[in-house]
């Protein structure tokens, strides 16, 4: 996406946008469960209050929690071949609006995996508190000059015409995660309802994912579906000069060598070195965003790549200071998709795939829904000018001391990157580029 001059492209990462596809617990019958009723009536998308950016304890907590499961899965998705590149914000916030109507078993699995230590009002508590404080990210104040950039997210629930949800549940989401309400009829014509949500998450991603919801996937069956977008978009603090930016090799596991276009940058960036590889901290206008870049040694990059943590992450973090640096950093853009169903499961979370124990209660009054698939798509471009993303989340339900001169470090290997909010702490983004 580009607005303004030519030469300053703005960054639009789309941090995660998160559906939910519910359907009835009886395959071939049209009826709904008795439920508290709920209107039909389209509703706006409720505006966000005017909140202070500065996040609360529970945000931090909340943020920990996220970080713990983002490198969680990563451990999982690693066993992918080629470059890796999701949000882990994104499934978070998606299965933590799942959990709103997850009861027993089934929601204490969810808690597990995500590790979240509070209970589920307080968890609700804090993803709107963390929510508004990344939401105001965008306000860039002096003394950073030039474009600043947007932050923010946006829900949505799609409920299927006259089935009832519970108030409960509908409270949740509408208060908590400041979902807007559309209706849908999924009976009469399910393409329709797909094609509204499709479009819907094109619009949110900048039209970067496209079909998000592929043919099949909603039916006369669908019930709710239920879609979480979180938008950025900036530019680095200092940009790369293009005329710098020159053809230079990268080398890839196998030993063999590709062209990269390797961009170049002289600033003072935040450096930590560990036994075993160099990490390079590179802000985004307004400091408190930032792409973390993990460049294990020659050699150590596969025993790196599986055992990376949230301790790891962390203790890294924690011992980044402020160096003068000659960066090498090759210009990269790839697609990333893949089921979340398999990885999930390792992690714990069985029982919501399980049409006799899954637990959704909290949605209908009915244990009538099951998740029969968990899929992720993501996209990541970075340049001189900045970095442009978007990643989408679809939970389907079915029925039931260092030297003065500059480091030189020029990133012509394999590497990991992490894009994180610097005050929260918060894991927005992990990409892997074995080839760029």
């Amino acid at each position: 996406m580009i607005r303004g001059s030519a030469k300053v492209i703005r960054l639009a990462l789309i941090l995660g946008l998160a559906l939910g596809l519910f359907m009835s617990a009886a395959c071939k019958d049209e009826s709904v469960p008795a439920a508290e009723p709920l209107t039909t009536a389209v509703a706006d998308d409720p505006q966000p209050e005017e909140t202070s950016p500065v996040a609360g304890e529970e945000a931090f907590s909340l943020a920990a929690a996220n970080t713990a499961f983002a490198f969680d899965l990563y451990r999982q998705l690693v066993t992918e071949d080629g470059n890796l590149f999701f949000s882990p914000y994104s499934v978070s916030a998606a299965l933590a609006m799942t959990l709103a109507g997850a009861r027993g078993e089934t929601a204490d699995q969810i808690v597990e995996m995500l590790h979240f230590v509070t209970g589920e009002d307080a968890v609700e508590a804090a993803f709107a508190d963390l929510d508004a404080a990344l939401n105001g990210r965008g306000a860039v104040e002096a003394p950073f000059e030039g474009e600043g950039f947007d932050l923010h997210v946006v829900n949505a629930i799609w409920p299927q015409i006259g089935f009832a949800l519970l108030d409960t549940f509908v409270d949740t989401v509408t208060t908590s995660y400041g979902a807007g309400l559309r209706t849908l009829d999924y009976l009469a014509d399910p393409e329709a309802a797909r094609a509204t949500i499709n479009d819907w998450v094109s619009e949110q991603t900048a039209e970067k994912i496209q079909d998000l919801l592929p043919q099949g996937t909603i039916d006369e069956g669908t019930r709710l579906v239920l879609t979480n977008a979180i938008y950025f978009n900036a530019p680095w603090l200092t940009p790369f000069d293009p005329e710098a930016t020159t053809v230079e090799p990268f080398t890839l596991l196998g030993g063999e060598t590709v062209d990269a276009q390797m961009m170049h940058l002289n600033e003072s960036l935040g450096i930590a070195e560990w036994d075993g590889g160099i990490a390079v901290d590179l802000p985004y206008n307004g400091e408190d965003l930032s792409m973390l870049l993990l460049v294990p040694d020659e050699g150590a990059f596969e025993t790196f790549d599986t055992s990376l943590s949230a301790e790891v992450f962390e203790g890294i973090v924690e011992d980044l200071s402020w160096r003068p640096v000659r960066l090498g950093l090759p210009r990269f853009e790839f697609e990333f998709a893949a089921s979340l169903v398999q990885p999930l499961l390792a992690l714990g979370m069985t029982d919501a795939f399980n049409d006799e124990r899954a637990d959704f209660s909290g949605i209908t009054g009915s244990r009538d829904l099951v998740i029969s698939d968990v899929l992720h798509k993501a996209f990541v471009a970075v340049d001189e000018a900045g970095t442009e993303a978007a990643a989408a989340t679809a939970v389907v339900f079915r029925a039931t001391g260092m030297p003065i001169e500059p480091i030189a470090v020029t990133i012509d290997r394999p590497f990991l990157f992490v894009i994180h909010d610097r005050p929260t702490g918060s894991v927005l983004f992990i990409g892997r580029v074995l080839e760029p």
